[in-house]
């Protein structure tokens, strides 16, 4: 009886503590709902935006990210999404449309690792470079991402397979358009399609880029009703990829 007692106290103590700390370990949830910024908060976040994004450019050796040895051209807080969307989606491939120095993909393939089990990373770009790093999750493509007989490649890997698409190769409008209307289609129900540097363009950095993926962004996404933006994937306020999480919701 005393046993019993004892174990009752215990759980109505868990019961009473604060809401966060009866989560178990290993299943915290990021929220689902984000309070909009107001336009004073906005201005300063994208003031601040500017900043980071003038000593990206200016000083690259200042907050240039590096993971284990290779460069990662991307903002810290949108990786940390990503290692969120992964955990919380679980794909078992993740196509990466843009390698560049393949930071980014050595990233995506530890964060498998970190999960254990299947997975794998494709990625595709037109120049291959020199010291790209070696994984066995890691399959590079030198081709074009808005070439259909790439896609066609992929697809076919993608087949049965719980898949999401990073788009974050030539910045153009015209090359998102022509991703847009290939990749979306291999993305299954529940995971991601993330347009990457949807800032550029003026939004709000380097205007004098033109048209890039946000303006690609807002011809195909009223043409569709399998995605949806996510703005909880931006609550950490700075992000490259502003309107860029896109869920896919059926």
């Amino acid at each position: 009886m005393r046993r019993f007692l004892g174990r009752l106290r215990a759980r109505v103590k868990a019961y009473l503590r604060p809401e966060p700390y009866r989560i178990r370990p290993g299943q915290h949830q990021v929220p689902s709902e984000v309070t909009p910024l107001t336009d004073d908060e906005q201005a300063i976040v994208d003031a601040f935006h500017k900043l980071y994004y003038d000593q990206r450019v200016k000083n690259r050796e200042t907050v240039l990210l590096s993971w284990y040895g290779h460069r990662v051209e991307k903002c810290p807080f949108d990786i940390w999404t990503y290692q969120e969307i992964i955990f919380d989606t679980k794909p078992d491939l993740i196509v990466e449309c843009g390698t560049r120095f393949g930071g980014g993909a050595l990233y995506l393939a530890s964060l498998l690792d970190l999960r254990g089990g299947p997975g794998q990373v494709v990625t595709i770009d037109i120049t291959p470079m020199r010291h790209q790093p070696k994984h066995p999750r890691i399959e590079y493509i030198v081709g074009s991402s808005s070439d259909p007989a790439v896609f066609a490649r992929v697809k076919a890997q993608a087949a049965g397979k719980r898949t999401m698409v990073i788009l974050d190769s030539d910045h153009s409008a015209k090359q998102v358009a022509a991703e847009l209307k290939l990749w979306p289609e291999i993305v299954t129900p529940g995971c991601y399609l993330i347009i990457d540097d949807a800032d550029q363009g003026g939004h709000p950095v380097i205007p004098e880029f033109g048209p890039g993926p946000t303006e690609a962004l807002d011809e195909w996404y009223p043409t569709q009703k399998e995605f949806v933006i996510d703005p909880s994937r931006e609550r950490f306020m700075l992000s490259l990829n502003p309107r860029g999480y896109l869920k896919r919701v059926s």
